[in-house]
């Protein structure tokens, strides 16, 4: 009987952890191969570090399966050391997200971030608190870990990434007395302040519905209803189009595209008639300098 309790026991035990798990699956590339007279050893444990971090951290409340949890990558291209524990470079964020009833996977970003300005300390973890100013490695992982989750968040129900792009905004705003770039408005048009700004500004707010109804009522649809997935598709665009005209040149309306391109282009190449000339005159509106891989899609039959 004691046997068969304890077995009972740790059956329970594992089975409450199996529902349980980080939230991002993150693949790290950390890269300072430019940067003369460096141990390289440093930027694989900066890699392993970052990665620990990121993929082990629990970033909601929520419960997610291990195939639910959102595929991303990081990639950070040092190219200056300028003190011995000092770095700059760039990071690049991407995320994916599965579409219902296919094996394809959408990509919902594709973010570069220039101002990548950061200490680190092989010797010490990278720690986290919400309710605290950090370091600015850990506060740009982080920053960019809640935007990751908002975006995915919205697209599976309008609004729904709310909790976390606020959790991002107060980053922003703790980091203001930050020495470090990326987090003032003043810096550039395109920086961490923005990004979030603009997904925030209640002025904009037809980007976080294009987030919703580009994929729930569009590419989720496409396995089961392709004509009507399509024509969803095309009337979410429309939303993209009514930010750039309330302001031309917003982050977020580059950043779609940055990650949308591709995918826009070859949707274009299969559309028909009316459709395929709203697709084309949105996105010639509004990613103006990618025309001429629309016009391409538009000769193609």
């Amino acid at each position: 009987m004691i046997r068969k309790f304890l077995f009972c026991m740790i059956l329970l035990f594992i089975g409450s952890f199996a529902g349980i798990s980080q939230e991002l699956r993150c693949s790290v590339s950390v890269s300072g191969s430019g940067i003369e007279g460096v141990n390289q050893e440093i930027f694989g444990q900066m890699q392993k570090q970052i990665s620990e971090f990121i993929n082990n951290t629990q970033w909601t409340t929520d419960k997610y399966r291990t195939e639910e949890r959102i595929v991303c990558n990081i990639t950070i291209q040092l190219t200056n050391q300028y003190s011995d524990d000092g770095f700059k470079g760039s990071i690049q964020v991407q995320s994916r997200r599965p579409v219902y009833g296919s094996s394809y996977e959408s990509t919902m970003l594709n973010l570069k971030d220039n101002d990548f300005d950061i200490r680190f300390d092989p010797y010490k973890q990278i720690e986290f608190s919400q309710n605290s100013q950090g370091d600015n490695l850990s506060n740009i992982l982080a920053y960019y870990a809640y935007i990751i989750l908002g975006v995915d968040y919205d697209s599976f129900s309008n609004m729904g990434g709310q909790s976390y792009f606020e959790k991002a905004i107060e980053i922003v705003n703790r980091s203001q007395n930050s020495r470090e770039r990326g987090w003032k408005s003043f810096e550039s048009d395109y920086n961490r302040y923005w990004l979030v700004n603009n997904i925030m500004n209640s002025s904009y707010s037809d980007f976080r519905t294009l987030q919703y109804e580009y994929y729930r009522n569009g590419f989720d649809m496409l396995s089961s209803k392709l004509e009507l997935g399509q024509q969803n598709i095309v009337e979410s665009l429309k939303n993209l189009q009514n930010v750039n005209r309330v302001r031309s040149g917003l982050y977020i309306v580059r950043a779609f595209c940055d990650a949308h391109r591709n995918e826009i282009v070859s949707m274009l190449k299969g559309l028909g008639g009316s459709e395929k000339n709203v697709v084309y005159e949105i996105m010639m509106e509004c990613d103006p300098s990618n025309s001429s891989s629309y016009e391409k899609a538009m000769e193609s039959k």
